[in-house]
């Protein structure tokens, strides 16, 4: 995946809450603004124009690696890239310190009327790629697949399924037990929202008792370290010490891999859109930048860093 550079910052939920849903700052010695659209300084002192990008931990990766290589493309330009979930891209957004908010779930109508209310303007969605939501557990665990019906069991209130021998797992190595430990994440995460929506049932509650992490890397992390966990994330935080598991729709049905091919024919059950929203029409600048991200070039580093592109007309 694509490491931070100096084009952006990350936040975690905490930090966000303590600044009021605005971006992160650069260093004071690079000189970006929180601001949307606040100059930066640009080379030999000239400005360059800030685009703040808040919002989903999902696309930060993604996001990041779109920031870096834009900046070889338009030096003039400077985008702001801080996560903490699409829930507080979209605050961000709706309190005007967004430019654009990324997010891995459609905005609700309750929130785009606050948008329009805050800022005049309904929120513009583009639509810029998909993410294939990865089942996780441990490398070490036999399991193979798994279905929806039995992902309902394991996360939702009152769901029956607590043990990984209602899998037909007798013991997983390295493993305590066979209570199974579940990662999850915090409500203000797209990823939650789209989980308990395709998995759960839109009424449904999550069970008590999850360890509910702050971003997508922390739920694969959490998973490597703990043989008895299983957690969901996006496709694009894989790493060779977790494993994938494949998906059925129901109990009995084969189990389907999440893959390019797999998401765009939706034979995998549980892939969504990625979206970015604006306040209204882009200005000149953003527009640039969101067309670069549909063009050939910028599709490619979706699908180089892990996750879906559109499909060619």
């Amino acid at each position: 995946m694509t490491k931070p550079t100096t084009f952006v910052c990350f936040v975690t939920l905490t930090a966000c809450a303590a600044l009021g849903f605005v971006g992160c700052k650069k260093k004071e010695s690079e000189g970006a603004s929180a601001e949307p659209g606040a100059a930066a300084p640009g080379p030999a002192g000239g400005k360059k124009k800030a685009i703040q990008n808040i919002g989903s931990d999902t696309m930060i990766n993604l996001a990041q690696a779109w920031a870096e290589d834009y900046g070889k493309v338009d030096s003039a330009t400077s985008i702001e890239v801080s996560g903490g979930g699409s829930g507080i891209g979209i605050a961000a957004l709706i309190n005007g310190t967004a430019d654009i908010a990324n997010s891995s779930r459609t905005m609700e109508p309750k929130e785009i009327e606050a948008a329009k209310k805050a800022t005049g303007k309904e929120p513009k969605e583009l639509l810029i790629g998909y993410d294939a939501l990865s089942i996780y557990v441990h490398k070490s665990n036999p399991l193979n697949e798994i279905s929806l019906e039995e992902l309902g069991e394991i996360y939702r209130e009152g769901g029956k399924i607590d043990k990984w021998s209602q899998l037909g797992v007798k013991a997983i190595p390295g493993g305590e037990g066979e209570k199974i430990v579940r990662a999850s994440r915090q409500n203000n995460s797209g990823t939650y929202h789209y989980f308990r929506e395709a998995v759960l049932g839109k009424k449904a509650d999550y069970k008590a008792g999850s360890l509910d992490m702050n971003g997508s890397k922390d739920v694969v992390d959490l998973v490597s370290k703990t043989p008895n966990a299983i957690g969901y994330s996006g496709l694009g935080y894989a790493t060779p010490s977790v494993k994938i598991l494949k998906v059925s729709r129901k109990k009995g049905e084969p189990g389907v891999m999440p893959a390019i091919a797999t998401t765009l024919d939706k034979t995998y059950p549980i892939a969504r859109p990625m979206f970015m929203y604006t306040p209204g029409e882009p200005s000149a600048d953003v527009k640039k930048y969101l067309d670069w991200i549909l063009s050939d070039v910028g599709q490619m580093i979706v699908e180089k860093s892990g996750y879906v592109p559109l499909p060619k007309k």
